[in-house]
């Protein structure tokens, strides 16, 4: 399968009465409402906390609002899932009522919480697993026609970084998706977001492999998702950490750009923001 890169970026998924549009990339907003997230886990005090976070990212160029209640940091164990939809219940009604114009994103492995947040608004289920933890997110995620962001990970958060092996991480990343999409097709399903999955069961060396082998992604022929936000693949190679890889972040998130990303995911909206118009000029020039 082949498909240019232009024609993925004229994509655009309908959902909830808005048009997710991939003309140009996207900024994704990470709204972490749990505790013990290996960045900003624990910064919010309340709901109104959250709204006016919100609306900050909103300010700085966001166009999705990601909300997840359940860490998946290397090594993390899982919460039940009626404290995760205890943490989610609140603040996604609260900024669905506040933002209605806004894309929410939920991320969540777990198809009941899937459901109960669509039922509530939300635009798109981000899932870290790729079905691979529930079996029948597939069911739920062709049943309401949202955006889908199917992501590969080897294993699971609590276990992924124990010595991940591939024979050629490109070609099993994107084999695997592959696999997944055909499966979603078979139900109906094509609003579909690739996510490679850095630091979801890779190490080093294969997340900076994958990253340089991004384009490749593009053969699937859905739009794809970078998310590399101060993560470890920074901090290792730099000598920083979660707090002080802001830089980092920026010139990954740019080499993800070049490499054919439609979104980013990221803790840091105005950067990543300035990071697309800026690569988004330099493709305009000629000569």
């Amino acid at each position: 399968m082949s498909t240019k890169i232009n024609e993925i970026k004229r994509m655009a998924y309908p959902v909830n009465g808005k048009l997710l549009n991939f003309n140009k990339p996207q900024v994704m907003a990470i709204v972490n409402l749990t505790p013990d997230s290996f960045y900003d886990g624990g910064k919010f005090g309340g709901v109104s906390e959250i709204l006016n976070d919100v609306a900050e990212k909103l300010k700085h160029g966001a166009t999705i609002i990601d909300i997840g209640a359940a860490s998946s940091r290397p090594g993390s164990e899982p919460v039940t899932e009626t404290e995760e939809w205890q943490r989610l219940e609140a603040p996604l009604r609260a900024i669905r009522r506040q933002f209605p114009d806004v894309f929410i994103s939920v991320d969540t492995y777990r198809s009941g919480i899937a459901e109960k947040c669509l039922g509530l608004g939300a635009d798109i289920i981000n899932d870290i697993s790729g079905g691979d933890l529930d079996t029948d997110m597939f069911n739920v995620i062709a049943s309401a026609g949202v955006p889908y962001v199917l992501m590969h990970m080897q294993g699971t958060p609590k276990d992924m970084q124990v010595n991940p092996v591939y024979e050629d991480v490109v070609l099993s990343v994107k084999s695997a998706l592959a696999k997944k999409i055909a499966r979603l097709s078979d139900l109906g399903h094509s609003a579909i977001i690739v996510d490679p999955g850095y630091g979801f069961g890779k190490t080093l060396e294969q997340n900076y492999l994958l990253l340089k082998h991004q384009q490749e992604l593009t053969e699937l022929g859905f739009p794809i998702l970078a998310g590399v936000s101060r993560k470890s693949m920074i901090n290792k190679v730099a000598g920083t950490n979660p707090v002080t890889a802001l830089n980092g972040t920026t010139v990954l998130n740019t080499i993800a750009l070049l490499n054919a990303a439609n979104i980013l995911r990221v803790h840091d909206v105005l950067e990543a923001k300035q990071v697309i118009d800026l690569i988004s000029f330099y493709n305009l020039a000629e000569g």
